[in-house]
C-alpha cells in the first residue's frame, strides 16, 4: 500500500465488478486509504463472501447489480443516498468476455459482451453523473477496460466494446469538464487475476516472454493506478487511456495467435 491510510477519508466510492479479482484489490486499497467503499455485481453470493473480507478492512456495502440494468443502477443509486448521501469516485471495473474466432461468435454472444463491457458501463456512468456528480459539481471516473491499442483479435467483440467505452472516456472528459468531473480510463496488460481462471491455461503460455517487462501484471498495479486517478493529484488529467501493460501495446500482439 503506497497511499496514506486517511487520504480518502470522508470520500464514497463505487467499484462495480468488486466482488472478485481486480474489482476486489481496487475496493480493498480505497478502504486502506480510507474510503467508504460500495461494491456491486450480479452474483450475490460472491459479492456476501467479498464483503466478509473487506469489512475488515474499513466501512464497506455490497447491493446486487446487473449494469446491464437501468433500473437496477437507479436503485443503487438510492442505496448509496441512503447510506452516505453522496457518491464521489465511480469506478467502472464490471465487464466480461470469451475467447472466440470472429466468425464464431454468435449473435447472442456478441450482444451479450456489447450490453456489458459498453451499454452496461455507459448506463453506470450515466445514472451517477447526473445523481450524484453533476448536481455536487465534481467527481471522479476511472474504467478498467483492456489493451486494445493494436486491435484485439480472438475477442473481437470485446474490442469494439472497449473502443467505445475509450471513446466515451474522450467524449465525456470534455461534455462534463464544466461540472469539474474528470474521467480517465486504465487498460490494463494480462493481469494476474481470478479473471484468467476463464481462459485455457495454454493461452498464457510464453506470454511473458512477449511483453517488454517479461513478466505479467498484478492486480495491486491496477488498483493503485486507479487510485492514484482518483485523488487531487490528478485533477488535471482527464480524457486519457493509460495502458498499464509492461509495454505489451508498443511490442507484440495482445495474445499469441
Amino acid at each position: 500500500m503506497i497511499f496514506r491510510n486517511d487520504l480518502f477519508k470522508n470520500k464514497s466510492v463505487l467499484v462495480t465488478g468488486g466482488g472478485t479479482g481486480i474489482g476486489k484489490e481496487i475496493a480493498a486499497q480505497f478502504l486502506k486509504a480510507g474510503a467508504t467503499v460500495f461494491i456491486c455485481g450480479r452474483k450475490e453470493a460472491k459479492l456476501k463472501e467479498a464483503i466478509e473480507e473487506l469489512s475488515l478492512l474499513g466501512t464497506c456495502f455490497e447491493k446486487t447489480t446487473d449494469i446491464r440494468e437501468t433500473a437496477q443502477i437507479l436503485d443503487l443509486a438510492n442505496f448509496i443516498k441512503e447510506k452516505t448521501g453522496r457518491l464521489d469516485i465511480l469506478i467502472n471495473n464490471a465487464g466480461g468476455q470469451f475467447l472466440s474466432p470472429a466468425e464464431d461468435i454468435t449473435e447472442k454472444g456478441w450482444l451479450a459482451v456489447i450490453n456489458n463491457n459498453l451499454n452496461g458501463t455507459w448506463f453506470m456512468t450515466q445514472t451517477m453523473a447526473n445523481q450524484f456528480f453533476i448536481p455536487q459539481k465534481e467527481g471522479k471516473i476511472v474504467t478498467i477496460i483492456v489493451n486494445i491499442y493494436r486491435g484485439f483479435p480472438g475477442m473481437v467483440h470485446t474490442g469494439a466494446a472497449r473502443a467505445g467505452v475509450d471513446n466515451l472516456t474522450k467524449s465525456l472528459a470534455v461534455e462534463w469538464s464544466k461540472y469539474n468531473i474528470q474521467i480517465n480510463a486504465i487498460a490494463p496488460g494480462i493481469i494476474l487475476s481470478s479473471g484468467l481462471d476463464n481462459y485455457p491455461p495454454e493461452m498464457l503460455h510464453g506470454q511473458a516472454e512477449n511483453i517488454p517487462a517479461k513478466r505479467l501484471g498484478r492486480v495491486d498495479e491496477v488498483a493503485s493506478l486507479t487510485l492514484f486517478l482518483s485523488t487531487q493529484a490528478a485533477d488535471y488529467l482527464t480524457g486519457d487511456t493509460i495502458y498499464l501493460d509492461g509495454g505489451q501495446h508498443l511490442h507484440g500482439s495482445p495474445y499469441l495467435l
